[in-house]
């Protein structure tokens, strides 16, 4: 692998969906950013994302734009989760169990 990311790797649910945790992370307290809602910017670039992705890849067309804006869904919701997850503060392990 020869590059971090393509525009291929980006069309695809891991890609945008890791793409779109990291964006936003870095993002979201910047200026003006931060008074939008953290899932709302989340949304955004997932749509921004996927529909860069369709055009550098397959072409964008009326149809790829559309799914676009609902896979951006899908894609924002798992970028939260996914952040939600790793940013939650568990207690410590039980080793014994």
């Amino acid at each position: 692998m020869g590059e971090f990311f393509t525009w291929s790797s980006l069309a695809t649910y891991a890609g945008a969906t890791l793409a779109t945790t990291l964006f936003t992370e870095l993002l979201k307290e910047a200026g003006a950013i931060k008074r939008i809602p953290t899932r709302l910017f989340s949304y955004i670039i997932a749509v921004v994302l996927l529909v860069l992705a369709s055009l550098f890849t397959s072409g964008l067309t009326l149809e790829t734009a559309a799914l676009s804006f609902v896979n951006a869904v899908v894609v924002s919701l798992a970028a939260n989760g996914t952040f939600d997850a790793v940013s939650t503060k568990r207690g410590p392990v039980n080793k014994d169990k």
